[in-house]
């Protein structure tokens, strides 16, 4: 079977096992002041579940909705079918975004980890803002799947299926909170404010685990080998490492938070 590319996701079963993303998701949104007429950008859209949400917030206003993928923009664009007038959908890279207009504010989450130049990124959101206007995101941080990423390279060790895993760090940034402050700051960023905070995710059991890994957790790393025996092989190898965890079957998540503003 051929690997997805990597950015590709498969945004129904997305849609279906993102509560957690959703739920730290509108626990980000509550820091976004908004008066209800501006423009936000939503960087990293996903399949349009928070989007639907800070429309809410937006009752006289609009959301630029930018994804890399385009499966989770066509996910996107049938959640968000009843606003289609409210929200315009744009495919692109976030450090290579360029907006035809500044917005108001940029809202992010469990995105931003998936981009490895951090610096990069930022300054691009920067740029997309108007003068006045506020960053408010979350993204994996400091520790965030620490466990998780141990099991895979114990796995990877021990199986010559899964060789291509050795060494190979991951698909992410998790920065820690001092990094990601700096890396605002060197942007243009002022009153920045980082912190990166536990948010466990107790999935219960194998079944409900193994699905967030296939879906989301290990998609990258499942691209990565040559078939689905050897996919197979590392699900197979993590779950049975989480049932042995304290709690069992539980992703450790740590969530970084990002506030800044470009200055006025």
């Amino acid at each position: 079977m051929t690997a997805r590319p990597p950015r590709e996701w498969d945004a129904h079963a997305y849609h279906r096992l993102g509560d957690p993303q959703l739920g730290w998701g509108l626990r980000v949104l509550e820091r976004l002041p908004l008066r209800g007429d501006e423009t936000v950008l939503d960087a990293g859209c996903g399949s349009g579940r928070l989007t639907a949400h800070l429309l809410a917030r937006l009752p006289r206003g609009h959301v630029v909705a930018v994804d890399a993928s385009a499966a989770m923009l066509d996910r996107a664009r049938d959640h968000l079918a009843g606003e289609a007038g409210r929200v315009t959908l744009v495919q692109a890279d976030l450090v290579s975004l360029r907006l035809p207009a500044p917005v108001e504010g940029v809202f992010s989450n469990a995105v931003l980890h998936h981009v490895t130049d951090h610096p990069a990124v930022f300054r691009a959101l920067h740029d997309a803002l108007r003068p006045g206007g506020r960053l408010v995101a979350q993204c994996g941080g400091g520790p965030n799947l620490a466990r998780i990423r141990g099991h895979v390279a114990e796995a990877a060790a021990g199986d010559a299926r899964l060789a291509p895993l050795r060494g190979w760090p991951g698909p992410w940034e998790f920065a820690d909170a001092p990094t990601a402050h700096a890396r605002l700051v060197a942007a243009g960023f002022t009153d920045v404010v980082t912190a990166v905070v536990p948010a466990p995710v107790p999935l219960g059991d194998a079944h409900a685990m193994g699905e967030h890994l296939r879906a989301i957790t290990l998609r990258s790393h499942l691209a990565r080998l040559a078939d689905d025996a050897a996919r197979a092989a590392l699900v197979d190898a993590v779950l049975a490492r989480a049932a042995a965890d304290d709690p069992p079957f539980t992703l450790d998540h740590w969530r970084l938070d990002l506030d800044g503003r470009r200055p006025a």
